[in-house]
């Protein structure tokens, strides 16, 4: 059977506590849960539909892969994705860059898994706090808060 993934920086707490909180403002304020749904993260790649039978191959590939830089990713400002996005943003790391394109193109070879987001748009590195199901009307009134 075939199951969504993708795979993402999940940052520590408290950090991770932080941006939960900012979300279920959000949430409460707003009504939209659309970022509740998953914990706060970076994508590296995108959603991606992969074999849950085969799930082990996923993280023998991933356990295989090799980065040996350490990362210092810094939260920066608010941004946005006009009309239903909003984020908190990741400031400029070129080590982060490079990360994200060593993985994708690892998977890529050894799993054929191809990231969209690279075709699309590029790699904007973000953490999402509404999206989704927040309506245009309301996107106004968060990015304005």
């Amino acid at each position: 059977m075939l199951q969504k993934y993708f795979l993402a920086i999940v940052p520590p707490e408290p950090i991770l506590s932080e941006i939960w909180n900012i979300k279920r403002r959000i949430f409460e304020s707003y009504q939209t849960k659309g970022a509740l749904r998953s914990p706060a993260h970076i994508t590296l790649h995108m959603p991606f539909l992969f074999d849950e039978q085969k799930e082990d191959k996923l993280f023998n590939c991933l356990k295989d892969f090799k980065f040996s830089k350490t990362l210092n990713v810094v939260l920066s400002s608010y941004g946005c994705f006009e009309p239903r996005v909003v984020f908190i943003d990741v400031a400029e790391n070129s080590d982060l860059i490079e990360l994200q394109k060593k993985l994708v193109t690892h998977v890529k070879m050894n799993l054929g898994l191809l990231n969209q987001a690279n075709n699309l748009r590029g790699f904007h590195p973000h953490v999402t706090v509404a999206f989704r199901d927040l309506k245009k009307a309301t996107f106004k009134k968060v990015w304005e808060e």
